[in-house]
């Protein structure tokens, strides 16, 4: 199981975020989580979402239920396509996106990004690093990501920003 502590300018507590990937074959992962949200002492949403892999073509699709406690239950698909600039992978360019649905699915929440993906493995002894530079294409908004092996900090030009440990 994944876990992490999550911190945003959103919600502005404390979150302790898990997930748990089961294979079903190797194409295919049954993929659960969910988080607990300190300053509510409750779950704040949970989802369950099977994803396929073709990895032949660097591309996956997922769909799934969302439950969080102001939309309620939602049905989720999403898609990633990947890019490779360089042979080695070390450098890619992405393209995701999303859609959720309301049960009559009436009310619809899309998001869309492209990005480029730049991996520096042993960037300083025992610190891998990870550069991510994109623009959400339904906020018109661009961001940046910076990972460093457990440590993840997120930020748009809008001024939201959130980091991440991973445990």
């Amino acid at each position: 199981m994944e876990t992490s502590l999550r911190y945003s300018t959103n919600s502005r507590s404390l979150k302790i975020h898990a997930k748990e990937n089961l294979s079903v074959n190797s194409k295919t992962r049954f993929q659960l989580h969910g988080e607990l949200d300190t300053g509510a002492g409750g779950p704040s949403y949970f989802c369950a979402m099977i994803r396929y892999f073709f990895h032949e073509a660097s591309t996956s699709l997922g769909i799934g239920l969302h439950y969080d406690k102001r939309q309620k239950l939602r049905c989720l698909v999403r898609g990633k396509k990947k890019f490779p600039v360089r042979t080695d992978e070390l450098v890619t360019f992405n393209i995701k996106g999303r859609c959720d649905f309301d049960q009559g699915f009436v009310q619809r929440n899309a998001k869309g990004a492209a990005e480029f993906d730049w991996n520096i493995w042993k960037f300083q002894k025992e610190q891998d690093l990870r550069l991510r530079v994109g623009y959400d294409v339904f906020d018109k908004v661009p961001y940046m990501q910076i990972r460093e092996n457990n440590w993840t900090l997120n930020t748009n030009l809008k001024g939201k920003w959130n980091v991440r440990f991973d445990l």
